[in-house]
């Protein structure tokens, strides 16, 4: 098969990217001391520059917001720096690379923030799973609720993330949305049990991503900022009465932005939310749609030929083969991703996956 459709040229914003394989963003804890990206970050994501676009891994958008030990930030002028090398090297290779700010809201710990204790819409927390932290494994604590004149910080801080993201050297910036952490946590029901104007209906658990975005969208301008979202996903805990419904509102509302594109993971990892969320993405949103979770390169070029979504971004392939998009073009087998080493510090698993003939 020939997957014309995933080679194809795509304009999302301004940017035109060379194909529409798009790396998902992974989070894999290589960060060096004082969540600085390193020669070891910047190498990973060159190999891997032959995406569409690089999205890369959620980083922290303020200090005291870390839920992984060893994930990067994007506060301090050393991790700007420390990103310029790693958007150097994806772009010395051709490559076009994005950044997932993020803030890990109650999936962090206090033995990760000097002693801060996580901040959430409601002092919900996270009842199963654990936090890596230098002391072990740790369980979730229940978080503090943020009092409504704490959000304008927030907001801020995202601001600021955006700004030097853009010093940093990024071709865009994708707002983390998904998977349990702040921002998701005010959307869905589940986690967002607050009242006021952040709480209730949907429009108001809507509010922070909207806000979040508009001080994102006063930086980079709209045809440069994405947003990832997972109406299903179960992870860090969460749920919604109605995701299918929460996705199209969300969609339609977010059209009005005039955004990059909008980056909807399909599925529940754990399989217990289950419905439709990318035909009601597809029809409100009339921007670039990217898919994201468990497709496969046939699968994704008929979703493409099929007009169902514009783009796809695969996360495990991926990190698995460094020469993803070569190795579709080819037919040629896939590397099998190794778990044990997802989040573990090293090259192994990381850097040392080989292209082919490698």
């Amino acid at each position: 098969m020939s997957h014309d459709a995933l080679f194809a040229p795509l304009k999302v914003g301004a940017l035109t990217l060379p194909n529409r394989i798009l790396m998902a963003p992974l989070t894999r804890c290589r960060a060096e001391d004082d969540h600085i990206a390193g020669a070891l970050m910047a190498e990973y994501y060159a190999q891997r520059a032959s995406a569409g676009l690089v999205i890369a891994e959620a980083t922290m958008a303020m200090a005291n917001n870390s839920a992984f030990w060893r994930e990067p930030g994007i506060y301090s002028q050393a991790q700007i720096e420390g990103w310029r090398r790693v958007t150097d090297a994806v772009h010395d290779k051709g490559g076009l690379i994005a950044l997932q700010i993020w803030h890990g809201g109650r999936a962090c710990h206090p033995l990760l923030n000097d002693g801060a204790i996580p901040v959430a819409p409601s002092a919900i927390a996270i009842a199963n799973g654990a936090v890596n932290t230098p002391q072990g494994a740790q369980p979730y604590v229940t978080p503090r609720k943020l009092r409504d004149d704490e959000i304008p910080g927030i907001v801020k801080g995202f601001e600021a993330a955006a700004r030097n993201a853009k010093a940093a050297g990024f071709d865009m910036v994708e707002l983390h949305g998904a998977n349990g952490y702040l921002l998701d946590e005010f959307l869905r029901d589940g986690a967002n049990k607050r009242s006021g104007p952040y709480g209730g209906p949907i429009e108001n658990r809507a509010r922070l991503i909207f806000e979040a975005l508009e001080a994102v969208i006063a930086v980079w301008g709209a045809d440069r900022v994405g947003l990832r979202i997972s109406p299903l996903n179960s992870y860090n805990g969460m749920s919604d009465g109605d995701p299918v419904g929460l996705t199209a509102w969300l969609a339609k509302e977010l059209d009005k932005f005039g955004l990059a594109y909008l980056h909807v993971m399909r599925g529940d990892f754990y399989g217990k939310q289950k419905g439709d969320v990318m035909t009601p993405a597809r029809e409100a949103f009339k921007g670039v749609l990217i898919g994201n979770m468990g497709y496969r390169a046939d699968e994704a070029d008929a979703a493409i030929r099929d007009g169902k979504v514009d783009a796809v971004a695969f996360g495990a392939a991926f990190l698995a083969n460094p020469d993803f998009p070569a190795r579709i073009k080819a037919g040629a087998p896939l590397n099998a991703p190794k778990a044990a080493t997802f989040y573990t510090p090293g090259a192994e698993g990381y850097t040392d996956y080989p292209a082919m003939g490698g």
